[in-house]
């Protein structure tokens, strides 16, 4: 099991767009650094969801925001290590959506958004065909 270490600043970060965004899935890209067996979260970038029908319970994050945190990390000598995004009404788990679209060694941090607040955040490595669970740190 790898861990994802998110500190709290940056966890109420993506708690609180997770929230501002409902009932809509909100999705952020997560810039950091991988070691062995960990993945450490260094700063939150902002992404527009903007699929085309379904914002929600699909997410498309908008090419230039992924561009803009491309650019970020690297001046920053980060790369990026992830994607964040919400489940409104829905536990955090990764669908069968969320899996098409997954990267093979990116972490995927979802948050539960019940009622408009946000109640859990897990996270998830693709594991081969299935994703297995990250513990989450401070």
């Amino acid at each position: 099991m790898t861990t994802l270490r998110l500190p709290p600043p940056l966890r109420d970060t993506i708690l609180a767009a997770a929230q501002t965004g409902y009932p809509d899935e909100v999705c952020g890209l997560l810039l950091g650094r991988q070691d062995a067996g960990a993945v450490t979260v260094c700063a939150v970038h902002p992404a527009r969801n903007v699929h085309p029908e379904r914002t929600a319970d699909r997410f498309l994050i908008e090419p230039q925001d992924y561009l803009d945190a491309e650019y970020a990390a690297a001046a920053d000598g980060l790369q990026l290590v992830g994607v964040w995004h919400s489940h409104p009404d829905h536990p955090p788990r990764p669908s069968d959506t969320d899996r098409e679209f997954a990267w093979a060694g990116w972490s995927y941090p979802i948050v539960s958004v019940n009622a408009g607040v946000a109640t859990e955040l897990r996270s998830w490595r693709l594991e081969g065909e299935t994703f297995g669970e990250e513990e989450v740190l401070s």
